[in-house]
């Protein structure tokens, strides 16, 4: 390497070493980061929750499969379309809902490198942050198309139970 490079390369480095040996810098940047971290657990417990409805109406979906073709489904096929229904829109949540993990993670990055360089984030931080709402939004909107189609189809089951009797 060069002299010139090195000590460019050098200087660079003991800028950052300096920039970065700031406490209170370091403590704010912390207080920053704090709500996204937080929105990062809320989401991360919402996502336990679709996750594990997915899991349900998939296994669901697999056990009246094996038991259509073993002859022994009977009426439970009719269930089969509302499932299906619902794994989409459980899918679609926790796939959006994984994108604003993503995002959200990214914001909080972003919000301990803007602490240590001279050009402003402001504007990549306030997009992202945007766009996590957006992916939020469209995953609990999802997870309410799954909650609202389960509703549904045990409204119609109770009504035709009580139709025979």
């Amino acid at each position: 390497m060069p002299p010139l490079e090195l000590l460019l390369s050098a200087s660079l480095g003991f800028d950052l070493i300096e920039r970065t040996s700031s406490t209170v810098r370091v403590q704010h940047v912390v207080q920053l980061s704090l709500a996204p971290a937080f929105l990062l657990a809320g989401i991360g417990a919402v996502m336990n929750v679709m996750t594990n409805r997915l899991i349900w109406v998939a296994n669901r979906i697999d056990r009246i499969l094996i038991a259509d073709e073993a002859g022994e489904a009977g009426e439970l096929t009719q269930d089969l379309p509302a499932l299906e229904k619902r794994r989409v829109h459980a899918q679609r949540a926790v796939m959006l809902s994984t994108a604003a993990a993503l995002t959200i993670s990214i914001v909080i990055m972003l919000l301990f490198v803007s602490a240590f360089v001279y050009f402003p984030l402001g504007t990549l931080v306030a997009s992202m942050w945007m766009l996590t709402m957006i992916f939020l939004i469209g995953g609990l909107t999802s997870f309410v198309f799954e909650t609202r189609t389960a509703a549904l189809r045990n409204r119609e089951r109770m009504k035709r139970r009580r139709e025979r009797t």
